[in-house]
């Protein structure tokens, strides 16, 4: 087994930019396990940043908390794999996008997938999804991924950091997936385009969307471009003035 292939891999992205479907798809592959989200890395930050004038008291320097939560967290995550006969683990939980630095720190080996989704779409999707104050929330808060995201990604090695686009992702499917798994170091499998007929552990959300498809595709793309249907004139000017850089950037027109 290579020493990426043993690496823990995050995924990470704003919310509604695939992160959920890139989850199922890995958790489809043989050797990768990918659960729920975790959501608490924060928290555990705080050990060494808010709270550490009271936790350093306690005479144990940074690298003992950071070595203590990495066993912490990749230990529960390792016995949830080799529960399911899986060799690898993977976290999904798109607010780590915020947190790459801490990931690097605990894991130095770790491989971080940012998705990247349009960012109108992503107005779109929380609004249909959460509704319009949800919408509202997502307009500044989708730059603000993207930026953190991409700039704690630019200073880590080509092999630890790697993006991927959602409209990719479901327009070219296996082609994105082959080269995502080989720069994960996994063997190609086609399990991971039937991840609706592969068994996961998932909580409501998450398996409705193993029971959707299109066609009896569970991957499509009928999203792309949902904002050209579904955002009002409101949130069409939102979104341009609070996203229109990162858009550019990026390469959406």
């Amino acid at each position: 087994m290579s020493q990426r292939a043993q690496a823990p891999i995050f995924i990470v992205g704003c919310q509604r930019s695939g992160t959920t479907l890139l989850r199922l798809i890995l958790d489809s592959h043989p050797a990768i396990s990918c659960g729920a989200e975790t959501r608490f890395l924060p928290d555990l930050a705080r050990i060494t940043t808010k709270d550490w004038a009271r936790i350093s008291s306690y005479g144990f320097d940074r690298d003992y908390w950071l070595g203590r939560v990495a066993e912490f967290f990749g230990g529960f995550h390792e016995d949830y794999a080799r529960s399911r006969g899986k060799t690898r683990w993977a976290d999904k939980t798109p607010m780590y996008a915020l947190s790459i630095g801490y990931l690097d720190e605990l894991f130095p080996n770790c491989q971080i997938v940012h998705i990247i989704r349009d960012g109108r779409d992503v107005v779109a999707s929380h609004r249909q999804h959460w509704g319009y104050q949800s919408a509202l929330r997502a307009v500044p808060k989708w730059p603000h991924y993207v930026r953190v995201a991409r700039r704690a990604g630019a200073v880590l090695p080509s092999n630890r950091y790697c993006e991927i686009r959602y409209e990719n992702l479901v327009t070219r499917s296996e082609e994105t997936l082959r080269e995502l798994l080989g720069w994960l170091g996994e063997s190609w499998d086609p399990s991971v385009l039937d991840f609706d007929r592969r068994p996961h552990d998932a909580i409501r959300g998450t398996r409705a969307l193993t029971h959707s498809s299109h066609n009896g595709n569970p991957i499509y793309s009928t999203r792309v471009g949902a904002h050209r249907r579904e955002l009002d004139p409101a949130l069409r000017v939102l979104t341009a003035t609070y996203a229109g850089p990162v858009l550019r950037e990026l390469g959406y027109s």
